[in-house]
């Protein structure tokens, strides 16, 4: 669950084609006065508007980002409670119905009221029932506390002008031993075609996250452009637990 542009020549369907219009500088524990807003030593990306939401639907995105691959390696169980948080119009469930167990649950929160009209007229349309649309902030998930199994973040986490508060009510939303899933394209690769503010390095995502009570659990790098991280809300046998080792 979410605007791009390349640093150099732009190739089709890159992120970050729309409008790139001022936007509000929200306020976050390291920003910089007159500069632009950071965290932990990253800059916070601009939230996609629904004006680029065309780009979510590009033909290139099943060759760039293979949403269906992505799904299978996160190998969500029959019944899973799924959350995919912060994305815009388009649902996994409308564009791969076959990819989720029609008996679980699935939150849509996102954060653009126009967003949200587009999203709930693309799953009247595709018939879909199991899917629920939600209106998040910044701040507020708004997903009930221990509910959820899976939250699933797609090229999101980046733009969060409050990725403390996110993560910690993320971490509320998630039952214990539930999986949060970061989607982002990699910050250590030059050739990823996309603005360095809207890329995150493996070692970055870690840095931010494990500090909000998350242990690391897995990570992923057989898509072209992005990291599949997963982290868990750990119970009291995965706190004794050694931590696994990282390539």
């Amino acid at each position: 669950m979410p605007a791009q542009e390349a640093t150099g020549p732009a190739p089709t369907g890159v992120k970050g084609q729309e409008s790139e219009k001022p936007k509000p500088k929200a306020k976050t524990k390291r920003a910089r006065a007159g500069g632009p807003r950071t965290y932990m030593g990253r800059p916070i990306a601009p939230v996609m508007t629904f004006e680029g939401a065309e780009w979510l639907v590009r033909p290139e995105r099943e060759q760039e980002e293979q949403p269906e691959a992505m799904l299978d390696a996160l190998k969500i169980k029959p019944g899973d409670t799924v959350a995919d948080v912060g994305a815009g119009w388009d649902t996994p469930a409308c564009e791969s119905p076959d990819a989720w167990d029609p008996r679980g649950k699935y939150w849509r929160p996102t954060f653009k009221p126009e967003m949200l009209r587009m999203l709930a007229a693309n799953m009247k349309a595709a018939g879909v029932k199991n899917v629920r649309a939600l209106r998040c902030t910044a701040t507020d998930t708004n997903l009930p506390d221990d509910a959820v199994d899976l939250a699933l973040m797609v090229d999101v986490y980046h733009e969060s002008s409050d990725p403390e508060a996110l993560l910690q009510g993320l971490r509320r939303a998630l039952r214990p031993g539930g999986r949060l899933v970061l989607v982002e394209f990699r910050g250590e690769d030059p050739d990823v075609p996309i603005k360095p503010e809207h890329k995150m390095t493996f070692a970055q995502v870690r840095r931010e996250v494990e500090p909000q009570g998350f242990r690391f659990k897995q990570k992923f790098d057989f898509l072209p452009w992005q990291h599949i991280i997963i982290f868990e809300k750990p119970t009291e046998k995965t706190k004794s637990e050694p931590e696994k080792k990282v390539d």
